[in-house]
């Protein structure tokens, strides 16, 4: 799936319902939570023992939470993702290209 077909597959989900996105400000605070639920993952995947009862969590299924609220934040701002992340990763090749030792 490209990240138009993703923006595009949330935007049609949310747009069957009249509540439509949350606002802006609300999905940075659902977006904080949701990294806070990745953190929580990792740290029992990395040695914190989970307590009585509590999932250790599924990293992929949170991880994908992460990306549903960015996305929310995207089309809500207008931002083709696809060409941001293209934006991106040009600025990490260039800024980065002797940042660190190359394989092989």
């Amino acid at each position: 799936m490209t990240f138009k077909e993703a923006q595009e597959r949330v935007d049609a989900w949310i747009a069957q319902f009249e509540e439509g996105y949350f606002p802006p400000l609300l999905n940075l605070a659902r977006l904080t939570e949701e990294v806070g639920e990745v953190a929580r993952v990792l740290a029992h995947h990395n040695g914190k023992v989970p307590k009585p009862g509590e999932d250790p969590g599924d990293l992929e299924l949170e991880l994908a939470d992460v990306l549903f609220v960015l996305i929310c934040l995207g089309n809500q701002s207008g931002i083709d993702l696809g060409r941001a992340f293209e934006r991106v990763m040009e600025k990490y090749t260039q800024r980065d290209a002797t940042r660190w030792t190359p394989k092989g």
